[in-house]
This record gives structure tokens, sequence and C-alpha cells, in this order.
């Protein structure tokens, strides 16, 4: 009975075997089908996010290094320029007024000297500035009142062209304005010598004052010698524009030994072209006769188109154009005559 009972058991675990390795083998297929449906759904790597950086549109420009706060931005001062550097100071210049601002003159080589003054510049920019775009040496009278005074002379004296101040004085019509602070008959002498410093301080760099009218003033002795004694002071010279026959300007200069001069020709109290060139014919005739000529025109359109024709023609007449200072005896020039 033993025996056939173990061979029962036996033979109901030989019947259970195929089931359990039927079992066995569909959990086994049902993992691999997990398996392969999760491998469906987990990507192979994740996708690298591109920098932040790359993502936008280059800048135009490049931005500096972030500095740590803990760390405050290094400052290198940028090295001077050699052209920044202060200049050597000049030798000291010695001499008046009217030597140290004296533009070289040209060699006369035995030819005439002539002298053109413009008076009346710096008020009227754009014919102020063609009058100085003329071959030179010009000799340009500035009047005090001009606007940016000191930029348009230093502007002509870099050109070469000498340099005066035009001093405005009372004319002999009363409805004859000379403009702003003229020398008035019958100011008191301080007035007078207060207007004469503010028109010699109102720019630098001229030889020499003339009177812009002054028919009236440059006949009153006292006025007159005031304004020489400050003339003196400065070391400049006279020229007399000679706006009348009876002004006093010469003998006081003199007087007090300052250099002077007088104008010989008015170019262009008729501004006509023809009598502008009439005029400057007139001119070459004193000059011959008195070994130099004066002559006095202002920045007028015909008068800067009969400069511009005649001057060039000076050489081959056998003058030369020079500065005021050229003129004066006391120049060293021992060719050139004395004043009238």
């Amino acid at each position: 009975m033993a025996a056939k009972g173990s061979r029962g058991k036996k033979t109901k675990a030989r019947r259970l075997q195929p089931g359990l390795w039927l079992t066995i083998g569909a959990l086994a297929m049902g993992g691999f089908g997990c398996g392969l449906v999760i491998g469906t759904q987990i990507p192979e790597k994740e996708p690298v996010e591109k920098p932040f950086e790359t993502a936008l549109a280059p800048l135009p420009f490049s931005l500096p290094a972030p500095v740590p706060a803990s760390q405050p931005p290094e400052v290198i001062p940028e090295p001077v320029p050699a052209v920044l550097a202060p200049p050597p100071a000049p030798a000291p210049t010695i001499g008046p007024a009217w030597q140290r601002f004296a533009q070289k003159p040209p060699a006369l080589s035995g030819r005439i000297p002539i002298t053109v003054v413009i008076d009346d510049m710096g008020v009227d920019h754009k014919r102020s500035q063609r009058t100085t775009m003329l071959p030179g040496p010009l000799t340009l009278s500035y009047l005090p009142y001009a606007r940016d005074l000191s930029a348009q002379a230093a502007a002509a004296f870099a050109t070469g062209h000498e340099l005066m101040l035009h001093m405005p004085m009372q004319a002999e019509t009363s409805h004859v304005d000379p403009g702003p602070n003229p020398l008035l008959v019958g100011l008191g002498p301080e007035e007078i010598r207060r207007r004469v410093r503010a028109g010699l301080s109102s720019f630098n760099g001229f030889v020499g004052v003339n009177n812009h009218m002054g028919s009236r003033f440059t006949a009153d002795t006292p006025g007159m010698s005031i304004v020489m004694q400050e003339l003196q002071a400065a070391g400049v010279l006279w020229l007399d524009s000679r706006t009348t026959p009876r002004t006093v300007g010469v003998p006081l200069a003199k007087a007090k030994g300052i250099p002077t001069l007088s104008r010989d020709v008015f170019l262009d109290d008729d501004p006509k072209l023809a009598a502008v060139r009439k005029q400057l014919a007139t001119l070459e005739t004193v000059a011959r006769k008195h070994g130099h000529g004066i002559a006095i025109g202002h920045p007028k359109d015909d008068t800067i188109t009969a400069l511009a024709e005649w001057l060039p023609t000076l050489p081959g007449k056998g003058f030369v154009l020079v500065p005021i200072t050229a003129l004066l005896p006391q120049s060293g020039h021992t060719d050139v005559a004395t004043t009238k």
C-alpha cells in the first residue's frame, strides 16, 4: 500500500510539472513584453539644452566681463600723448608792440613799397574773411566792437597779414555814427582814457592804431593828447587816416616819439569797381613820386575784386606790397623814404 501511495504522488507531481512550466513561461513572456513597452517609452538619452546665449541672436557689440562685487574695477590711467605735453616756455620778447607783432616784410630789391590798409574789419564776417584770403601782406584794421574779434584777428595774422586797431572817433557831422564807445569831444579826460584803454585791450597782436571816422575828434588837441599818451604806453604806432586836413594826430605823435605815418589815397569813397581801379592807378603815381604809398580801403565787394585783380600785377610794375611797419624809418629799411 505504501508503494502505491508513493507512485500516486510521483504521478501527480509529473502531471503538474507541465503547467508549472507554462506558468513560468507566461510570466517570463509577460515580463519581456513589459520591458519592450517600457523601452519604447524611455528615450536612450535626454536632449541637451542649448545654452541661453546661443538661443538668441548674437549682440552687435561685446559685453565687458563681470567684476565680482568684492573686487572694485581696476582703473588704468591712459598714457598722455606727447602732443598734449606743455610746450617749452617761449623766449622772452623785447621791444614795443609795433616791433613784436610786425610781419616780416618781403625783400624790396629796388622795388617801390606800397601798403594797403583795409579798415572796418571784423563786423561783416563774410567780407572780412574774403579780404583775408587776398594775397598779402595786407594791413588789416579791426573795429574793437566786432564779434569774435580775437579769433578773426588771429586767423588773419596766421595768413601773414599785419593787424591794427581801428579806433572809433567822433565825425564832423552829428548824424554819422562811429559805433559803440567812440572818442568824443567834450568827454572828460578819464573817460577818454578809459575808452582808449578798452579799445587797446579788445584783442592782441596789433602793431598800431588808426582812426575810424574822427574828422571832429582828430582835430581836438586836448583829446588827441590823451590818446597819444596811451599809445605811447602801449608801444604802438599811429597811422593817421586823414579824414580832415585839420588833424593834429601826426605832430602830437611825433612829439611823443610815437612812430607815425599818414594815408595817401582812399580807394573806395566811390565804391564802384571802375572808381576803385582808378584810385589804385593814383596810388601807383603817388608811390613813384614819394618812394612809397599808403592806401586805405574797406571790405566792400568791388574793392575786394579790384584788389584781387591788381595785387598780382605789382611785381611787373616795379612795386612790392609791404606791411605798414616796413614803411617806418625806425624799421631799418633805409631805402624806404621817410613819411611826408
